[in-house]
């Protein structure tokens, strides 16, 4: 891996000159001077520019570019410009156009109007990378070369004819022969078996319920093309370039079908794009998140924030703007849980095209507003906070988060539309983040030593060696808590016989005969107060003790929830949907056992978050409430936000920055 150089945390966002007059230009470096700006992200949407015609290239514009930044001490992350194909390539080839499961062909006039799987379109890329590549490389403003853009966000999925040939490839690869494949997708069932591979195509519009395991697989392989182009790339690069490699992912409960855990050593930096869900009043907590994600994917390392929003996006039905103080919580919300860079979309608003309506660094009223204000003030309070850089995030909590198990779970033909994959985990999460905890979200291969307490939130498809991993973490100590619909299937989405939850039978000590999922707005009541609703289920207890039994529903008297004891640690299986009160009660008693702590005592809707390197610890405490709260502070350092006067007054909405003497410097309440 390349080393991600400098010692200052990144501040600056997508640059796109190319779409203003070039008088502008030098605007531009002058407000991002003012505004403490020190990358941008350049020619990311460029390549019809770069290569107006095919194999003829004109650079002098980006020349000039490229050259004023460096001037004015703005450094590039400079774009491979692959992100979307220009208008010619589609008109020379068609068939590079991608296609819908009905059949439909999706035309140029957005973007990423390309099949994954295209052999033209891999070598048009791979002819433009080679050509940006060859004559930047040694640009003293390149410190990061940029594949693409977002691969996979809008043609995750082809099934046209080429996407078929490159499917077969796939499926040869991985089975080896027909017998293995037809024993994997079950093609017993239904006549479906296959006796040739020409047979064999993309899960396409069919009459009925698709094969499940042909669907899985079409997911896994889609994922794998969109890697198969970030990988060429990167090929290219690296026999031109010095410089770190990296991509923006989007890691976020809005996109699904890219596998970014595999995607992770193809990079030298993960890099994340991440936008609120305006109508959501909690989305602090998606993107609270969504940043512990990023850094699971990153292994624990430090990452950057691509892309996010000063305020409004332009793609939501409602675009609400972001309210004064609200971006900087945003974007320091991002650094305390890992970020060591804070990019935007993008720096100019642009005047047409699809994203006018997007928000911007500077926006269309132009440097005298509300955004760009708060903007220098953001890029003061990240260079006050350089010395962040390269530090951790403490966690003493791992939630396992696959996204096989996500596409797996969210098949058709399962018995409760209403399991989602994202559901436990959002509940479990927010029930964290309400107790002051930080997680990393990680994949269920990773090493859990030095974990106290593994969530496992329906965790549908699992791997045999990933539960004995989780076996030998509760056996040496830990505290492990498994939610329904898990461990039910293998990798070929094949039942695991002998009774649910299958693969973790053995480790919760608990056996379930049958499902009895709950009709649309139906609840039961459980022993100990809690109530539940969407999923209930037939356990029987198998060793482990019982801590609550339904009251009512079509299963009074059976177990809800259970603790196993299994050596010296304890696992603990949630048979229903707990509500919001019933799941923080059930944290709390895991954090309890478990003996994990917050990183502050903190009152309601004050995120508190804690990085450390080898001799200091910094503790960010951000308030998202409209009420002013006192930390006593002891020993500490003010780096950024509120103001000390024997303690730490942070008033409603703000955010502040300690350098901490000691870990447990902090105690928080509410002013009276």
């Amino acid at each position: 891996m390349r080393r991600w150089q400098g010692d200052s945390i990144y501040f600056g966002g997508d640059y796109n000159p190319e779409q203003w007059p070039e008088e502008t230009w030098s605007e531009d470096v002058d407000l991002m001077r003012r505004a403490g700006v020190n990358l941008v992200s350049v020619g990311i949407f460029s390549w019809a520019l770069l290569e107006p015609t095919p194999g003829r290239f004109e650079f002098g514009w980006l020349d000039r570019v490229l050259d004023l930044l460096h001037d004015g001490g703005i450094q590039v992350d400079l774009a491979t410009a692959t992100a979307s194909s220009p208008p010619w390539l589609a008109h020379a080839h068609p068939e590079t156009l991608p296609r819908r499961a009905d059949g439909a062909i999706l035309w140029p006039g957005g973007r990423q109007a390309y099949c994954p799987s295209s052999p033209v379109f891999r070598e048009r890329s791979l002819e433009l990378v080679r050509a940006v590549a060859g004559r930047y490389a040694e640009h003293p403003a390149v410190v990061m070369w940029h594949v693409s853009n977002e691969l996979g966000c809008h043609n995750v999925h082809c099934y046209c004819d080429v996407s078929a040939e490159a499917f077969r490839v796939w499926l040869r690869e991985r089975y080896g022969d027909l017998d293995r494949l037809n024993d994997a997708w079950g093609t017993a069932f239904w006549s479906q078996r296959y006796g040739d591979w020409a047979e064999i195509n993309p899960p396409r519009a069919a009459l009925t319920f698709a094969n499940p395991t042909q669907q899985l697989d079409f997911l896994r392989f889609s994922s794998d093309e969109q890697r198969a182009q970030l990988r060429a790339e990167r090929e290219v690069l690296q026999t031109l370039v010095r410089q770190p490699i990296t991509t923006n992912f989007m890691i976020g409960l809005g996109v699904k079908h890219m596998d970014y855990h595999s995607w992770a050593s193809d990079v030298d930096l993960v890099s994340n794009d991440h936008y609120l869900t305006a109508a959501d009043p909690q989305a602090h907590l998606g993107l609270a998140l969504a940043a512990d994600h990023t850094r699971g994917v990153a292994g624990g390392d430090p990452w950057l924030l691509m892309e996010h929003s000063t305020s409004a996006v332009n793609w939501q039905p409602r675009n609400v703007a972001k309210l004064p103080g609200q971006m900087r919580r945003n974007s320091l919300a991002h650094v305390a849980r890992g970020a060591d860079g804070v990019l935007f979309f993008q720096w100019r608003a642009s005047r047409a095209g699809a994203e006018k309506f997007h928000s911007a660094l500077v926006p269309h009223a132009g440097p005298d507003t509300k955004v760009f204000r708060e903007v220098c003030q953001l890029g003061a309070d990240l260079k006050a906070l350089a010395e962040v850089r390269g530090s951790r995030v403490d966690a003493d909590v791992a939630i396992l988060f696959d996204w096989e198990a996500w596409w797996g779970v969210e098949l058709d033909s399962h018995p409760s539309a209403d399991v989602t994959y994202a559901d436990r985990l959002n509940a479990l999460y927010g029930s964290l983040w309400r107790a002051g905890v930080t997680a990393d979200i990680v994949h269920p291969s990773t090493d859990l030593n030095g974990y106290r307490l593994v969530l496992v939130p329906t965790l549908y498809l699992v791997r045999d060696a990933d539960v004995a991993a989780l076996h030998r973490f509760v056996d040496a100590g830990g505290t492990a808590a498994v939610t329904y619909f898990s461990g039910i299937v293998d990798v070929d989405d094949h039942i695991r016989l002998g009774g649910y939850p299958g693969a973790f039978r053995e480790l919760l000590g608990v056996r379930t005969e049958e499902f009895f999922p709950l009709r649309e707005g139906e609840q039961v009541h459980l022993d100990d107060g809690s109530t539940a609703d969407v999923w209930t289920e037939w356990v029987h207890p198998d060793g482990a003790d019982v801590l609550a039994s339904y009251t009512d529903g079509p299963l009074p008297g059976v177990p809800a929830l259970t603790r196993h004891r299994v050596g010296d640690g304890a696992a603990w299986y949630v048979g229903t949907r707990l509500d919001e009160p019933a799941t923080d009660r059930l944290v709390a008693r895991l954090l309890a056992e478990a003996d994990v702590r917050p990183a502050a005592s903190a009152p309601s809707g004050v995120e508190v978050v804690r990085r450390r390197d080898a001799d200091r610890t910094w503790l960010f405490a951000i308030n998202h409430t409209d009420t002013e709260v006192r930390l006593p502070a002891r020993g500490v350092e003010l780096l950024t936000g509120g103001y000390c006067a024997g303690e730490l007054a942070l008033p409603a909405g703000e955010v502040a920055v300690v350098r901490e003497d000691r870990a447990d410097a902090f105690a928080v309440k509410e002013v009276p």
